[in-house]
């Protein structure tokens, strides 16, 4: 007796064996026909019952939701779109479902909206939306590890509880154990976080580059991928407070390899997920066509969601300076015929999602990596370029979803270093060990951050973040 699952099952042939199958019921037809689905796949496996030999009672419980055993022969499928079904001799409910109480939630056949299946986040994963967005995500993830473990990274481990703001932008959550209505306070009435766990200030991670760059300065080439957390009050669909991370970080590369190797990671990353999900992101794709039939024309996507994986295949990456960014954005239609949102009227100014997606969709036609941002709108531990007004920094843009990976070539000298900190009022004695580093064998080093959950919205086509990610946390939500 085999047991196999509903992926391996629908990909075989009829064999006439005996096979053991358990499962969730996703429909159950005229007594006979149970379409069954076991998470592996987002086809059902059709389970033909033979009803004047199998007792009234425990037909009554196959019902939408309800978890059943079932046993029988492997044959070809008389029905159409599969080439085998089982013919059933023996069906044990393993788990009830009581009727009543599936009208009340999104497992009942009534289409639902997004909005409804995030209130029912313990069901929502049920649906064939979900469930083909989250194997994709999990392919994704392996896809991530594989990479940098077939090109000689080590996965390292960054903290999540740290006592300094990677980004210098100071919207972290702080970790205390302190007491809540009575803090100790100190001789000027502040909070006395000596008398604190860590005996110090202390907040959820905002990234670990920092201490990622410590272990590429030893190691060569390093990696993490884990939560980090911002206590950003935005509520848009781009959004999370609690996001995973992938962030390489190379020594001796510079701005170009670090172009270089986020264009080849992408692509892998992407084609693994065309090879590896073609069931789920066909789904997905039908879904979204769906979808946008609702929309008005101008904004509909002008490539299917397949075509849209494949243009990130299929194209060189543009490289092209913020300047020269600029001075298309200036020129171009949407700014001169005041279209955009934001306009760009000087050098200087911060690109915007509907600047970033022109240039991809409208002006290149293809991704793009801008370079050499102005230093006053990039962080603190990018390298200064000669010209003492431009930092060594890389965004790449995708169609669809704007900036996608942000990343820069790391400033590896000292007294640089400590200028700028001193000038942007970062602590340099909170993060004296960070610029301590330049001081035995600094060399030239780079890296990127890329946020996990907008490559799997972008790679599943899902219009909010909220929907990629299995428990969203973001402001006035922290369910389940």
């Amino acid at each position: 007796m085999q047991n196999k699952t509903i992926a391996e099952l629908l990909k075989s042939e009829p064999s006439h064996h005996e096979v053991t199958v358990r499962g969730w019921v996703r429909s159950f037809r005229s007594n006979r026909f149970i379409a069954l689905n076991d998470g592996s796949t987002i086809h059902t496996l059709q389970c033909v019952v033979n009803f004047e030999n199998t007792e009234e009672e425990i037909l009554k419980k196959v019902t939408i939701g309800a978890a059943i055993e079932v046993h029988g022969l492997l044959v070809e499928s008389q029905g159409q779109g599969q080439n085998v079904e089982i013919q059933v001799s023996k069906l044990t409910v393993l788990g009830e479902a009581n009727p009543e109480d599936v009208k009340r939630t999104i497992l009942s056949p009534k289409r639902h909206s997004l909005e409804t299946l995030r209130e029912q986040a313990h069901l929502r994963i049920r649906t064939n939306t979900f469930g083909a967005v989250m194997r994709t995500r999990s392919k994704l993830a392996f896809a991530v590890h594989e990479y940098f473990q077939k090109n000689g990274f080590n996965y390292m481990h960054s903290p999540i509880i740290t006592g300094s703001d990677a980004e210098g932008a100071g919207e972290m959550f702080r970790v205390t154990n302190l007491d809540a209505k009575n803090p100790p306070l100190d001789e000027n009435g502040n909070v006395d976080f000596k008398n604190d766990f860590f005996e110090k200030e202390t907040n959820l991670t905002v990234s670990g580059q920092l201490e990622a760059e410590t272990y590429a300065m030893a190691l060569g080439k390093v990696y993490t991928f884990g939560p980090t957390f911002r206590a950003e009050n935005s509520n848009t669909s781009r959004h999370l407070a609690e996001f995973w991370m992938i962030e390489p970080e190379v020594a001796f590369n510079d701005l170009a390899a670090n172009m270089d190797l986020a264009e080849d990671f992408i692509k892998y990353v992407v084609k693994y997920a065309l090879d590896n999900c073609a069931d789920d992101l066909e789904f997905l794709e039908n879904r979204l066509l769906e979808e946008e039939k609702s929309k008005p024309q101008d904004e509909r996507s002008d490539m299917k969601l397949r075509e849209k994986l494949r243009f990130i295949l299929d194209n060189n990456f543009k490289r092209v300076s913020y300047t020269e960014a600029i001075d298309i954005l200036k020129r171009s239609k949407p700014n001169q015929k005041k279209k955009f949102k934001y306009l760009i009227e000087e050098w200087g100014a911060d690109l915007q999602s509907e600047h970033e997606r022109f240039l991809v969709e409208k002006h290149f036609k293809s991704p793009v990596i801008l370079f050499d941002y102005p230093a006053t709108i990039k962080a603190f531990y990018m390298r200064l370029n000669d010209d003492g007004k431009t930092v060594r920094a890389m965004d790449v843009l995708f169609p669809g979803i704007g900036e996608i990976v942000g990343g820069s070539q790391r400033e590896e000298r000292y007294d640089v270093l400590k200028q700028k900190m001193e000038a942007m009022d970062i602590s340099t004695e909170e993060l004296n060990w960070y610029l301590d580093l330049r001081k035995f064998g600094t060399a030239v080093h780079s890296g990127f951050g890329l946020g996990f959950e907008r490559l799997v919205q972008f790679t599943t086509g899902m219009g909010n973040i909220r929907d990629v990610i299995p428990y969203p946390r973001t402001p006035g939500n922290a369910e389940f």
